[in-house]
């Protein structure tokens, strides 16, 4: 039997499921998977976009409002949720958010200045949510970076890599591409949570922390890495509360908690 912490379904494989569903347009079934993925990760961006959208091929604006709400406000950078958002808010007649998304993009755009790599897509997107605004009806838009991703170690290690020559933010654009081709794998989620930590971005870090524990509640790394975000910010006794977790996990020992005990026992001598 599962434990009770265990998620009630495997988020990466429904993602994957999802996106089958999705490029095969069968669109009742996609929403299906990417409705069990935010029911586990629910602060996972692409799959709240995947999920409007799969709405918003039944032709439910009312549904696909909510999911796409969430991915603009999880990642604003998200352009695809972006543009469909203020498609949707066009077409459902809510012209004052749909006149404040356009904006929105078109800021982004005027950040830009025709030069940054999403400069075509940011102008895609203008383009659809001023017809949409204009009552013209809409062209169909396929989501970006909906393929599967073949190999989910090699993004991985990739990062990795960066991550190794100190190259957080590369890295963390890398890892968050992977997410919205991967799901919400707990590896990636791990180093995301990482490389913000070594940025200093502790409450970004802990999201990600936080997300891939959702997913996979005995993931070692995550613990660890989580514990030592805790020590960095003066929470020993959150630290300690990892590191037992790492204990009962790990029945013979594992390199994640002899590391975490390492840095208790160095700040404690610190006396930090």
């Amino acid at each position: 039997m599962p434990s009770d912490s265990a998620p009630r379904y495997d988020a990466v494989a429904e993602y994957q499921k999802g996106v089958l569903a999705y490029q095969g347009k069968d669109f009742k079934a996609a929403t299906t998977a990417f409705k069990r993925v935010v029911e586990v990760a629910p602060k996972h961006a692409p799959a709240q976009y995947l999920l409007g959208a799969s709405y918003l091929g039944q032709g439910d604006l009312k549904k696909a409002r909510k999911p796409f709400e969430a991915a603009v406000k999880i990642d604003p950078g998200l352009m695809d949720a972006q543009r469909d958002l203020g498609v949707t808010y066009a077409r459902l007649g809510d012209a004052a958010k749909a006149a404040e998304q356009l904006a929105t993009v078109i800021q982004r755009k005027t950040d830009c200045a025709a030069t940054c790599p999403e400069a075509a897509m940011l102008d895609a997107a203008v383009a659809a949510i001023e017809t949409a605004i204009g009552g013209t009806p809409p062209v169909a838009l396929e989501p970006a970076s909906v393929a599967p991703l073949p190999s989910v170690d090699a993004a991985y290690v990739a990062a990795v890599s960066l991550i190794n020559e100190g190259r957080y933010e590369p890295a963390i654009t890398q890892l968050k591409t992977a997410l919205g081709r991967a799901g919400p794998h707990p590896d990636l989620l791990t180093y995301l949570g990482f490389a913000n930590r070594k940025l200093q971005r502790y409450d970004r870090a802990r999201e990600w922390y936080e997300m891939a524990l959702a997913v996979a509640p005995d993931h070692r790394g995550a613990i660890e890495y989580y514990g030592e975000l805790k020590l960095e910010i003066g929470d020993l006794a959150g630290a300690k509360a990892h590191l037992a977790r790492l204990d009962e996990i790990c029945d013979f020992g594992c390199a994640q908690a002899d590391t975490l005990r390492a840095w208790i026992e160095g700040r404690r001598q610190s006396g930090t």
